[in-house]
């Protein structure tokens, strides 16, 4: 087997130049660092990756824990982060805390025995902030509040709820339905004790608070009447399709609902079905904006979540605390959430 020392005396360099080559070290002349990329290529020599990495005290893979894999828009965000990632030459390790027993107290403990360099936290959790801030190894929480030094990257979703707010009040809507997953999981708790929620927000992880706290201010102060209604976990696919049934007979006189992509498209064939027409008797708004929302003739009305902008972020927040902050790379206040945007379909007026 071909190793460092024959490579090293093929190029005529020390052993110590070749390690330097290797790792991109500096202090090495373009002429001596071609001998040995020539004697490499000559031998047919493939650096040990492993050993690289361990001397380094780095794995360069990353766990990502998500809901499942099986929703559109977890798939979609994983697809983005594994190409940011990609880019800073990590490796993203997917979890499915649906489908693992152990789920993310499995990653948690592979990083903490530095098998992985750190995780992207994005589903829902029970464990408590002191949990996940004594972990002591790079964590950060994508669209939820894990703890005080824990870094947090989301959506806008205050912003992108008041665009599903103007466009409703602006084409008429008088009645609205929210449709989302348990309450028991919303939590901002940044703006918890500014905001006046109710105590039983305490006990969750789930970043939507603010999305339905403008729902629930803006609607009825422009005389628009607002409900919200239950859709299930998100990992329970059968929930949506329930849900889609339930709303119409729950709210008859609703004449707009809002809810994530799956659980909008079967409101519009379930609307249909019923012989309501789309838009003209009730509204349809989707929110996420996933490959979903264009399935159908003139896709659904959606607000979009920016997936490439989110994982850059994600990935940017993680490597600053796996390589130290780099010049250049200050973060500006408020950086950490990304602008939402309205993509008009044929399911509004």
């Amino acid at each position: 087997m071909v190793g460092m020392r024959d490579v090293a005396k093929k190029a005529g360099v020390s052993l110590s130049t070749v390690s330097l080559v290797i790792n991109n070290g500096e202090h090495v002349s373009d002429d001596v660092r071609s001998r040995v990329e020539w004697a490499m290529d000559a031998l047919h020599y493939v650096p040990n990756e492993l050993a690289r990495n361990l001397s380094k005290n780095r794995t360069n893979t990353v766990g990502v824990i998500l809901p499942t894999l099986r929703h559109p828009f977890f798939a979609t965000l994983f697809a983005s982060l594994q190409t940011a990632l990609e880019e800073r030459g990590m490796l993203a390790l997917p979890c499915s805390t649906s489908d693992m027993k152990r789920g993310e107290e499995e990653y948690v403990d592979m990083l903490r025995r530095r098998m992985m360099d750190g995780i992207i936290m994005g589903a829902h959790t029970s464990h408590s902030a002191d949990y996940w801030t004594s972990i002591g190894h790079p964590v950060v929480a994508f669209d939820r509040y894990l703890g005080m030094g824990v870094p947090t990257v989301g959506s806008d979703h205050e912003q992108g709820s008041r665009l599903v707010c103007d466009l409703l009040i602006r084409t008429g809507a008088r009645h609205v339905v929210n449709l989302g997953g348990p309450r028991s999981q919303f939590h901002d708790l940044a703006d918890l004790l500014a905001s006046g929620a109710d105590a039983e927000y305490l006990s969750t992880s789930y970043h939507s608070l603010s999305s339905y706290l403008v729902f629930r201010s803006m609607l009825p102060q422009a005389g628009v009447r607002w409900s919200f209604m239950e859709s299930g976990e998100v990992d329970d696919f059968d929930s949506y399709a329930r849900a889609a049934h339930d709303v119409f007979d729950r709210y008859p006189d609703a004449d707009a609902i809002v809810c994530a992509d799956i659980t909008a498209a079967l409101c519009v064939e379930e609307a249909r079905s019923r012989g309501l027409r789309v838009p003209e008797d009730v509204q349809i708004v989707a929110y996420d904006g996933t490959y979903v929302t264009r399935l159908s003739g003139g896709g659904l009305t959606s607000i979009c979540q920016d997936f490439d902008a989110i994982a850059r972020l994600l990935t940017r927040r993680l490597m600053q605390l796996v390589e130290g902050p780099s010049a250049g790379e200050v973060d500006d206040a408020g950086a950490d959430r990304v602008p939402m945007t309205l993509r008009i379909g044929s399911t509004t007026r």
